[in-house]
Parts: C-alpha cells; structure tokens; sequence
C-alpha cells in the first residue's frame, strides 16, 4: 500500500510518501506545494495543481490529512481550512480514499506522546525512515502523518482479521 500524508496550509502544504511493505514503511518521496499568487483563489488554484501532480506522480493507494486546529486568528483557521479543503479535494478527485487524524493523534502516534514537539516528530520520523532527506517541517509532518495512517491501517488490518476468525470460530463451533 502506497500512502500520501498532506499537512495543509495556504503558504505551504507538505506532502510525504510512504510505501507499507508489510511490516516495513519505505520513504518514497516529500516536498512542500508553496503557493504562488496573489490573491485567495489564485493560491487556492496553485495549491491544487501543484498537489494534484504529486498524486499523478507517486500514484498512491490512501491518503491522510490532518485536521484543522482553531487558533484564536478566526482568519487565519478560515483560510487554512480552505487550504485543508484542497487538500482533501485532491486526493478525493483521483478516487483515493482520504484519512483524517488530529495532529495530537499524528504526534501521539509517532512519538508516542501528544503534545510532542516538532522537532521530536522529525527526529521520529527520521528514525522511521532511515536515510530520508526531509524537505523541511511541512514535509516532516505530511510524512508522520503518512506513517500514522500506515500504523492504523495495518492494526485495523489485524483487527478486522482477527473478528473474522473469531466469527467463524463461533459459527464452525454450532
């Protein structure tokens, strides 16, 4: 399974690639979207060709975005939710189904602790996928948000496998 992690924003929207094989997660790819223009729209349109050739480019099977945090700028957390907005057009466009995570969820699930620095997630990050150069801090969290939606799908992947078992145990044992 190919997976895509997007940490949105008007200026910069990361992007991270990772491949699940198995039980290794491999880096494929990350970089940043800036976007270009001057106003909203023309931002809003960069944003979504520049994504939208990141998909064509690594073809990816999931992608997961990370939700919008409110801040006490009402305009700013308006606009980032309409780069978050691309960010789960996007994907939804290329007919890929799209994973949303909180960033405490993100951090707890790469760190191991919620409120976790940014530095602790690109150091985690970094220990994850050994040798990867990252793009920056916008790209070091759309990849911990790639490995967080790696980490659930596999244990929902168990999980789903083991109720079917235990289902069929129960129906074979009547």
């Amino acid at each position: 399974m190919r997976v895509i992690g997007i940490d949105p924003g008007l200026r910069r929207t990361g992007w991270g690639v990772v491949d699940v094989l198995g039980v290794r997660l491999v880096h494929v790819g990350n970089g940043v979207c800036l976007s270009e223009g001057d106003d909203l729209a023309t931002r809003l349109a960069s944003l979504h060709a520049q994504l939208a050739a990141v998909l064509a480019r690594f073809a990816p099977d999931a992608a997961a975005v990370e939700q919008t945090f409110v801040n006490k700028d009402a305009a700013g957390t308006l606009k980032l939710g309409q780069a978050r907005g691309i960010a789960l057009l996007v994907p939804a466009q290329a007919g890929i189904a799209v994973a949303e995570y909180a960033p405490n969820a993100v951090k707890k699930a790469i760190v191991g602790v919620g409120h976790a620095e940014k530095t602790q997630v690109q150091h985690m990050v970094r220990l994850q996928l050994p040798g990867v150069a990252l793009a920056g801090p916008d790209a070091a969290d759309a990849l911990a948000i790639a490995l967080c939606h790696a980490h659930h799908a596999r244990f929902g992947g168990r999980l789903n496998a083991a109720i079917a078992r235990a289902a069929s145990d129960r129906t074979g044992a009547r």
